[in-house]
């Protein structure tokens, strides 16, 4: 390829030297094994540092986000099913997930139901995840850390609802 990034097709090695050296540039091998080999005629400085970005690009993108669920000990029954759901959406995305249990006031006297609290929680996402920190007590609230499963381990249990309305309009069966 010359300098503007046009193919300037196959040449002899003497050429793409020449060619190289009359734009101030430098011949760089990029694919050696291939037949023949393919050759780039770019400032080499300037490649390296490309290269050394790229590299650095695809090793710092975090594979999985942290994404935090937030409880309180007298939970309704529905709000608790409806946040175990996104916690196995945020699983199943492959996202670890932080469930914190958040106690106010006189709740701190009874830090036993959070503890059942985060049982329950670990139990219900278990077929979605693993346990990688352990529910600690930190000041006012309860923290876990949830790791997903491999994809082919995973099983959810509490899918999301899908609502079908029939043709007619009604919620009645058609026949």
């Amino acid at each position: 390829m010359g300098s503007t990034g046009e193919q300037l097709g196959v040449m002899k090695l003497s050429d793409a030297l020449r060619r190289a050296q009359s734009l101030e540039l430098d011949l760089v091998e990029i694919a050696p094994t291939a037949n023949p080999p393919v050759c780039k005629i770019v400032d080499f400085g300037k490649y390296r540092y490309d290269i050394a970005k790229q590299e650095k690009d695809r090793r710092s993108s975090p594979a999985a986000k942290l994404k935090e669920i937030k409880f309180r000990v007298n939970i309704d029954e529905h709000d608790y099913l409806t946040k175990i759901r996104h916690g196995e959406e945020f699983l199943d995305r492959g996202n670890k997930v932080r469930v914190q249990l958040q106690f106010r006031g006189r709740e701190m006297a009874h830090q036993e139901f959070g503890m059942q609290l985060m049982a329950k929680v670990k139990n219900d996402l278990a077929g979605m995840s693993q346990v990688e920190m352990e529910p600690k007590l930190a000041g006012r609230n309860i923290t876990m850390t949830l790791s997903p499963l491999p994809a082919n381990r995973r099983k959810r249990r509490f899918a999301p609802v899908v609502e079908t309305i029939s043709p007619n309009g009604s919620d009645a069966p058609v026949e």
